[in-house]
């Protein structure tokens, strides 16, 4: 959703060079593992350019991790440096991504310190978990069974219980009230509740999953006798948790993100309910429980108005650097505080020049005061918040807000941003922002209006961008696209191309032509070209020496279209057109099928995905990487023949045009 503006250009300026980039060149060893969401979307395919991975302008000397907003925990696809590559191990063999990760992490952590014994080392884990799916062994979310059936409202009391009980929140925290936009436990239909609650089983499994692995990392740098002196920030959440799953929760998230979830019906929610988290699900809780994990404070992620949609727990350890143990700190402190911290942490003074370029000052100060000093004043005391139109402003105790769009309501009308109703709260004795001062403070509320305002000009949030299918719309919006026109040629060999990275064939018509040469010997099979998963896609691809189509339909419908005859030995031209119906968005339409320009079958596909076909699956010529887009398939995936070319052609019958603007900017909002 980058749009031409230069705070929202989703590119990285060279004044401000990222953190690890600053460690390297002052002699630390770097490494990134896990989630990097930096990259542009138009810089995302092996052509570059690479200025914005970890490896490029990131700092970072070794990557190993995912390019995106998440990923498939099973079948991954990973990068090492800017090259794909592949796993060798499945579920089956007790592959989960989380543990490879950590499996890498530890790898490198012991490799640097036999090799560079004296350097100090800077590691970014960044596990795809727990964003959605929400993967993980079903031993580790059996161990939850039947410990969330009183719903999310009662979760909610438990959690800030707790909360109280270990001190993490001041005493007299109050819950804030659900919003009229969440049904409460007590309102769902029994027969959904266990699979509600199965998806808070999978959940709470998946994060203790993700801590012992963490804690594996953690372990390694103990073994190689670094801890002690090892500054660990232990940053948990993200940003509010998601409250992209819908109000039933979601078997396959890529239904929500393309409009279609009421295809999966309460009904059809309590067949698969044993497979949520396994590698046959690509699942997603219910917005109950996100609004629940989110206690005791107002609303969830992408709302970033209120604190329900940006505080996160953090644990910070350095035994050596820090006397206090296991205690509270109540200063207000930001993510832009940490790169400044590790800065002075490390003796290191902020960079003015980096690689010739004078460099912006930091944006947020260094919280190593308060490690040792409790009650020390707060030096972050202003800090502006904003995305998708929902604003914040924090100033010395105070915050004003205001909530300009809800995540799970896409058809949502969003008031002019003018007419944005704004709240207002003193956090000196009401920590969660359960008691509106609007009425008896408006001055008190128009001062901190006019701060956010000043914060805004000066950090380039403005203009506030609350456009939707304009957005999503390259040239409307202002930024790169990699590829243009009406089709695209690709080449054997090519292979993990993100969905940015090929021409957009949904909601058209469109044909695939391919240039091929079967095998001598026996009966020709594979996967000609692929674009998707076993979550949704299409390919076309070749069994038992017939041409097929196969559309995938979120996993839930396979459409197999295949020819009446045999290819012959030799070299072919196959073609495979869809003739889009027309008259809306993720209809169907006729495939037909060719071979050296004569018609060998054709058939129906009923509906297709008119948004996205997956988060992290890709592209891929003569084979089907990651998960299959079908099962079709006779073994392998591997084309057994020669491929010399595949084109794409695309329609003009484009109807993209009527995709409903709050579905449009949901999607782009919820992949994140």
């Amino acid at each position: 959703t980058a749009t031409s503006a230069p705070g929202s250009s989703g590119l990285r300026p060279n004044t401000k060079a990222a953190l690890p980039m600053t460690l390297k060149l002052n002699g630390y060893s770097t490494a990134q593992f896990g989630k990097c969401h930096e990259v542009p979307p138009w810089q995302t395919s092996p052509i570059g350019p690479f200025d914005a991975w970890p490896t490029g302008g990131g700092g970072f000397e070794h990557f190993y991790g995912f390019i995106g907003g998440e990923n498939n925990q099973y079948y991954p696809a990973l990068y090492e440096g800017v090259a794909p590559i592949e796993v060798d191990k499945t579920p089956e063999d007790g592959y989960h991504l989380t543990e490879d990760l950590a499996d890498h992490a530890i790898d490198w952590i012991r490799s640097q310190k036999s090799l560079a014994p004296n350097k100090p080392f800077f590691v970014y884990f960044a596990p795809g978990a727990t964003h959605a799916p929400h993967h993980v062994p079903p031993e580790w979310a059996d161990k939850y069974a039947g410990q969330f059936a009183d719903g999310w409202d009662a979760q909610r009391e438990t959690i800030l219980e707790q909360q109280k009980r270990r001190g993490v929140v001041p005493a007299d925290t109050e819950l804030t009230a659900r919003p009229e936009a969440i049904p409460g436990w007590e309102e769902m239909d029994d027969a959904l509740k266990p699979v509600l609650e199965r998806q808070m089983e999978v959940y709470a499994g998946f994060l203790e999953h993700t801590d012992f692995h963490v804690g594996r990392v953690i372990d390694a740098i103990e073994t190689i006798g670094a801890l002690d002196n090892t500054l660990v920030y232990y940053i948990i959440g993200d940003n509010g948790a998601s409250a992209e799953g819908t109000i039933n929760g979601a078997f396959n998230e890529m239904a929500n993100f393309n409009g279609l979830a009421a295809i999966e019906t309460p009904e059809f929610m309590a067949e698969v309910k044993d497979k949520l988290g396994t590698p046959e699900a690509y699942n997603h809780y219910s917005v109950g429980w996100a609004w629940a994990m989110c206690a005791p404070f107002q609303w969830t992620k992408q709302v970033a108005s209120h604190w329900g949609g940006t505080r996160n727990g953090t644990i910070v350890h350095w035994p050596a650097g820090i006397r206090s143990k296991g205690e509270v700190r109540s200063q207000f402190t930001h993510v832009v505080d940490v790169a400044a911290t590790v800065l002075e942490a490390a003796g290191l003074p902020e960079p003015t020049f980096v690689n010739g370029v004078q460099q912006a000052p930091f944006e947020g100060p260094s919280m190593l005061y308060s490690f040792d000093q409790p009650e020390a004043p707060e030096r972050h005391d202003l800090q502006y918040f904003e995305m998708g139109g929902n604003r914040g402003i924090y100033y010395k105790g105070w915050s004003a807000v205001t909530r300009h769009s809800t995540p799970w309501l896409p058809n949502e009308v969003l008031p002019a941003l003018d007419d944005d109703v704004w709240e207002l709260y003193d956090g000196s004795t009401d920590w969660s922002q359960a008691h509106d001062l609007v009425a008896e403070m408006p001055v008190k509320l128009a001062a901190l209006q006019r701060l956010w305002l000043i914060e805004a000009v000066k950090f380039n949030v403005l203009p506030i961008d609350d456009r939707r299918f304009e957005r999503l719309n390259p040239t409307i919006a202002g930024r790169p696209q990699l590829v243009t026109g009406t089709s695209q040629v690709l080449f054997p060999g090519m292979k993990r191309l993100s969905e940015h990275s090929v021409i957009d064939i949904k909601n058209r018509s469109f044909s695939v032509t391919a240039a091929i040469e079967t095998p001598k010997d026996g009966p020709t099979n594979g996967v000609i070209i692929a674009q998707g998963g076993r979550f949704g896609g299409w390919a076309f691809y070749v069994r038992e020496g017939r041409v097929r189509f196969v559309y995938n339909l979120l996993g839930m419908s396979e459409f197999v279209v295949g020819a009446t005859e045999d290819l012959d030995t030799g070299s072919h031209q196959v073609r495979a057109e869809f003739a889009y119906d027309g008259g809306g968005l993720a209809k169907g339409g006729t495939v037909t099928l060719y071979i050296d320009g004569r018609s060998v079958g054709s058939g129906r596909v009923d509906q297709t995905q008119p948004m996205v076909f997956s988060a992290d699956e890709t592209t891929d010529i003569g084979n089907d990487f990651g998960m299959p887009v079908s099962t079709d398939y006779i073994g392998a995936a591997k084309f057994n023949g020669r491929i010399e070319v595949v084109k794409i052609d695309v329609g003009e019958d484009d109807h993209s045009h009527l995709v409903d603007p709050a579905e449009v900017v949901r999607v782009a909002t919820s992949r994140q």
